[in-house]
């Protein structure tokens, strides 16, 4: 019998599974498993490479994100009161959102407890609470990308009689409008700092479409989900993406909003991927003789001094 050099196991600091080992011996069967420990710390010794890759393999990086179905729901409710127009009661937020009447007034209660919900005792309805208005200007004030393209805007918006806005993508696909410059003629299109839209929607969603890594398949399943006044074909559309990958900008002239002109330029990340978009929005009418061209190169101006400021700064 080959007899393995002795090992001291009062010394070793062994790993979790040999404590549990140890642990877990009877008084007979104790001479057993000191001989596979003594076997296990001979080999580990001998090779301690091995040993990280064992410990590799037990245990994996943990790449994906935990789900918190608790804050998913409570985010799904604000976001629905802050669509509506008017307070809803629990049944009707249950049922749209699908989620169990009860959970939901849970949720409810401890939303308005923390101010971003008010309730409405005497019609039992909700609605978005002020409490939320800190935290939005917050996060506006801290992006600084929208403090710094706002005068650019109001002026743009000045000069061509049209809305002017910046956008930034957030989650789950949709952009959010982060800075904005209403125009001062008697036509006003209807958009608020935070309004958020479809991703592939209008002239930000061909630009969008044209920067990114989405692949044919899941364009078309997006695709189909969008409302338009005057809808154009899949292949239509990605006819209309290729030309703004290739010129730079888009242009959605009433597709989106029956005679509305929508003028977009994309801003870029370093994976050339696009993360925000600034986008004048103006009567198509009023928009003739070259306007729309000139527009789409005034906004492309913005858009690339903001760049050199940025790099300037090293943010």
């Amino acid at each position: 019998m080959i007899r393995l050099p002795p090992v001291d196991h009062r010394n070793k600091p062994g790993n979790q599974i040999e404590h549990w080992l140890l642990r877990s011996l009877t008084t007979v069967g104790k001479w057993v498993v000191y001989c596979q420990y003594d076997i296990l710390l001979y080999i580990r010794n001998s090779h301690p490479q091995d040993q990280s890759t064992l410990m590799a393999k037990e245990d994996p990086p943990q790449t994906t994100k935990r789900q918190v179905p608790a804050v998913t729901r409570a985010v799904a409710i604000l976001r629905f009161l802050a669509r509506s127009n008017v307070p809803v009661g629990v049944n009707p937020i249950a049922r749209e959102l699908e989620l169990v009447p009860s959970t939901c007034l849970h949720i409810l209660r401890v939303l308005q407890d923390e101010g971003l919900v008010e309730f409405d005792s005497h019609a039992k309805r909700y609605s978005i609470g002020i409490g939320i208005l800190p935290l939005a200007r917050a996060a506006l004030r801290k992006n600084t990308f929208a403090t710094m393209i706002q005068p650019h805007l109001s002026d743009l918006s000045s000069r061509f009689g049209v809305t002017t806005i910046a956008t930034q993508i957030a989650e789950p696909r949709q952009m959010v409008v982060i800075a904005l410059s209403q125009s001062s003629l008697p036509f006003r299109l209807q958009v608020d700092l935070g309004s958020r839209f479809p991703l592939l929607i209008s002239a930000t969603g061909r630009l969008f479409a044209a920067f990114s890594d989405l692949n044919e398949h899941d364009l078309a399943a997006e695709f189909k989900k969008l409302v338009w006044d005057h809808p154009p074909s899949f292949g239509e559309w990605r006819t209309e993406v290729d030309a703004a990958r290739t010129r730079g900008y888009a242009i959605d002239e009433g597709t989106y909003i029956s005679g509305v002109t929508v003028v977009a330029v994309p801003v870029i990340n370093d994976q050339h991927q696009m993360i925000r978009s600034l986008v004048a929005i103006g009567i198509t009418e009023r928009l003739q003789g070259g306007q729309v061209e000139e527009l789409a190169s005034a906004l492309m101006q913005i858009r690339d001094e903001a760049e050199q400021f940025h790099l300037s700064v090293g943010d």
